[in-house]
């Protein structure tokens, strides 16, 4: 008898779920189950929740999602009196996410390519889908290039959230999720914040997300395989 593929549910309704715990940054620190998956330690994210009897070395490849990008909601791009040549219309704002976006994918599959997985554009019996999305996104200090800008230093450049959810890609059976936050350059010391700078912390925390989705892939292997 042959199996009834069913739909994977939209990356809008996984964002409903997924920020009930991305909202505050972590989950409680004595949240150990949701909707059937066990939290499970030292994954290198706040927190990673694992169906427990998933065939996780059953899955080579990988089909991954393209990367979603959301802003925190009390995030005002143009807080504090910007000039107008400073000022952030709707398409910089645009731009900002589909950038973002681009930057997170080209390094996740960097990452996965790396550790040996296969990268495939369509489902299989040996196939998860990765949903990414990088939600609570809050830019401390945005910035246009506009000629004759003033510079502006802060202490921390801001913050973001990455969701992200495994799932067989034939039934659509969720097999993990994850939750982790990060915050740039916390350090107390007031740097210059610009695009540049922005840029190079975003790519630093992704990067960071990159190597802990592959060493939790790995472990999430090994563990299942013992």
């Amino acid at each position: 008898m042959s199996t009834q593929q069913r739909p994977i549910p939209a990356v809008a309704t996984l964002l409903c779920a997924l920020l009930v715990l991305a909202g505050c940054a972590t989950p409680r620190g004595d949240t150990t189950e949701w909707d059937g998956l066990v939290r499970t330690p030292g994954t290198g994210f706040n927190a990673v929740f694992v169906k427990p009897d998933a065939e996780i070395p059953g899955y080579r490849n990988i089909l991954l999602k393209p990367v979603q990008v959301h802003f925190a909601r009390n995030w005002e791009p143009n807080r504090g009196g910007r000039s107008t040549l400073g000022r952030l219309d709707a398409a910089d704002i645009a731009a900002i996410q589909t950038n973002l976006a681009t930057m997170a994918e080209e390094i996740f599959r960097e990452e996965l390519a790396a550790g040996g997985y296969q990268l495939v554009a369509e489902p299989g019996p040996d196939t998860f889908i990765v949903i990414p999305a990088i939600v609570d996104l809050y830019i401390t200090a945005p910035d246009t290039m506009a000629a004759g800008r003033t510079r502006t230093y802060t202490a921390n450049s801001g913050r973001m959230t990455l969701v992200l959810e495994l799932r067989d890609s034939i039934t659509g059976e969720i097999l993990a999720r994850a939750v982790d936050a990060r915050s740039a350059r916390g350090t107390g010391t007031m740097t210059i914040t610009n695009r540049v700078t922005n840029t190079a912390d975003a790519r630093r925390a992704i990067r960071a997300w990159a190597r802990a989705m592959r060493n939790a892939l790995d472990s999430l292997y090994k563990g299942a395989a013992s």
